[in-house]
């Protein structure tokens, strides 16, 4: 559920008019409701209540520091991916006893500063990982907290692109071969804590189904350490849980809270848990002014001044957000089949294709769904056009969270290069009359 209403003829963001936002920020903007984070959050809360558990956020999903703070003072934890979200969680009050530090390609200064930073544990992808893992914790004089990305061949049923448990994706390590790393681990690498085993098969599920086959192999993982004498406390299951971007009917937390306790019964570990899309995906929309309207022969197009740049999903993986204007049109005015396009030199630059829509007019407000999440985090400068502002409501009172760039922005960190031009020495008056002769003899 999220607080996106209509009232009247006009959408809301809790108690706000998204009009009365777009009037006083300007478009495209980002507009973030707080009661539905929270609301969000506590269903991930209750529905793992009764077992040990940590509920981190996936900080991918939108890494602004007011919806950061917003987690952290419902005290949730933080899986990170980067030494950057790192530097954001804890800016924004992070609890590091609560952070899990996830990916492919983290760089020893990265794990040196989460080291430093006392996080709760590093999920591990590679065999090279481990190692260096340990070789920046000898360094420290410290042990390193680890738990090894298992990769339990499942398939998730959702996109390819986000599809991260098969053999054939480039994350974790296969069962057999993570085995006899934790064994490798426990033998030769002294600076490491084995903590922790880690299972996360993609993004946007919407069946439980995936979620047991994967939890099945883990537990028998998990039972086949511990007899090797591999003290496991912590079961990572990810985050992955879907939302209803059109037609999907992803389960409630609750349900899949009831599925994964079932499994768990008797395993003794804390669980872990990393939503990001399921927190934050319906928590916000982008609103965008249509600038133009053009029919052609065989498509109609409504030009906003929003863009591939600011939400690239569609482009990317051809992902559907409803779109909607923000005042609603009269009773039975004419609809018209169009695409929501941008400004930007791309064929591929839409928001969404063959949309329903009235016959609007320039100035007109649309609101863009579902993006709360992957929508601000992966927008960029593309076209040197620049990034949107964001806005968090909370009642009846809004805020700007982070301000519309300048153009000043766009060349922040830029100089021309400072290269000496090579200046040619003139040549003598003497040597030239001496060349000169013996070139006539």
């Amino acid at each position: 559920m999220d607080y996106f209403n209509f009232k009247g003829k006009n959408l809301y963001a809790e108690d706000v008019p998204v009009s009365r936002i777009a009037k006083e920020c300007g478009t495209p903007i980002y507009i973030y409701s707080l009661k539905t984070l929270r609301r969000h959050y506590k269903a991930y809360t209750e529905s793992f209540a009764g077992v040990p558990n940590i509920i981190c956020y996936s900080v991918k999903a939108n890494s602004n520091l007011s919806v950061l703070n917003a987690f952290a003072k419902e005290g949730s934890g933080f899986d990170i991916v980067s030494g950057g979200e790192l530097f954001r969680a804890l800016k924004a009050g992070a609890d590091p006893s609560k952070i899990v530090f996830s990916g492919v390609g983290k760089n020893e200064d990265e794990i040196e500063y989460a080291l430093k930073s006392s996080i709760l544990m590093f999920n591990v992808e590679s065999p090279g990982e481990l190692k260096a893992v340990n070789r920046v914790a000898r360094r420290l004089k410290t042990k390193a907290p680890v738990a090894i990305r298992i990769n339990p061949n499942v398939d998730p049923k959702t996109h390819p692109y986000i599809s991260t448990g098969l053999k054939k994706n480039k994350f974790g390590i296969e069962t057999n071969e993570a085995f006899k790393e934790y064994l490798y681990a426990k033998k030769s690498l002294k600076n490491l804590s084995l903590i922790g085993v880690d299972c996360h098969i993609g993004s946007q599920l919407t069946e439980i189904e995936p979620f047991v086959d994967a939890l099945k192999k883990v537990k028998s993982f998990i039972k086949k350490l511990r007899k090797e004498g591999v003290n496991i406390k912590y079961l990572d299951m990810g985050g992955g849980l879907g939302i209803r971007y059109d037609e999907e009917t992803p389960p409630h937390p609750s349900d899949y809270g009831e599925a994964i306790i079932k499994e768990t019964k008797a395993l003794d570990v804390t669980l872990i848990f990393e939503p990001g899309r399921s927190m934050v995906g319906n928590a916000g929309i982008l609103a965008t002014k249509v600038l133009y309207t053009k029919q052609g022969s065989k498509k109609n197009f409504v030009i906003v001044d929003a863009a591939m740049n600011d939400l690239t999903r569609p482009s990317l993986y051809g992902a559907y957000h409803a779109i909607e204007p923000v005042i609603s049109p009269a009773a039975g005015s004419e609809t018209i089949l169009a695409d929501v396009v941008g400004p930007i030199c791309e064929t591929g630059d839409f928001l969404g294709q063959n949309i329903s829509l009235p016959v609007l007019k320039e100035g007109a407000l649309l609101a863009v769904k579902s993006a709360g999440a992957y929508g601000f985090t992966m927008s960029s400068n593309y076209n040197s056009r620049r990034r949107a502002a964001e806005v968090m409501v909370d009642g009846k009172e809004f805020s700007v969270i982070r301000k519309r760039e300048e153009f000043e922005d766009l060349i922040n960190g830029e100089a021309l290069p400072r290269i000496k031009k090579s200046v040619k020495k003139p040549v003598k008056k003497a040597a030239a009359k001496k060349t000169t002769a013996k070139r006539a003899q």
